[in-house]
């Protein structure tokens, strides 16, 4: 079980392969599917995908079979997390925190997430997947 950030999710969408690449299941928290959302329709509205782009991706998305998973720790989690890696903001910690709790990596392709929380040991990017 591997647990995507909205910046896999959103390049796996735009793929056509898109979420072949990953033989593990893919899980989120609840976070995700706003965060891919809103990426989509910002990108639709600075003119940066069309509109029917933008809807094939979010479609895509919606049929990658990824898995919402709340967590009844989940909140209080991602504080701690956020705490210790000196964010303002839990956002991001929300993976971070989903991952720690369900014991398994979180990939991302932020390479500011990836460097801020490299030594929770946890984190991945879609590459080194490939390679173990």
């Amino acid at each position: 079980m591997l647990v995507i950030d909205a910046s896999v999710a959103l390049t796996a969408s735009g793929s056509p392969k898109g979420f072949e690449f990953f033989t593990e299941s893919l899980v989120a928290p609840p976070l995700l599917w706003s965060e891919v959302r809103s990426a989509l329709h910002e990108a639709m509205w600075r003119r940066d995908v069309s509109e029917e782009q933008a809807r094939r991706s979010l479609t895509a998305f919606e049929a990658s079979g990824v898995r919402m998973r709340p967590h009844r720790r989940l909140g209080e989690t991602a504080w701690r997390i956020a705490g210790r890696l000196g964010w303002a903001k839990t956002y991001d910690a929300e993976y971070l925190a989903l991952a720690e709790l369900l014991k398994c990596r979180f990939v991302t392709l932020d390479a500011r997430l990836r460097r801020g929380a490299d030594r929770l040991g946890y984190v991945v990017s879609p590459d080194e997947i490939r390679s173990r």
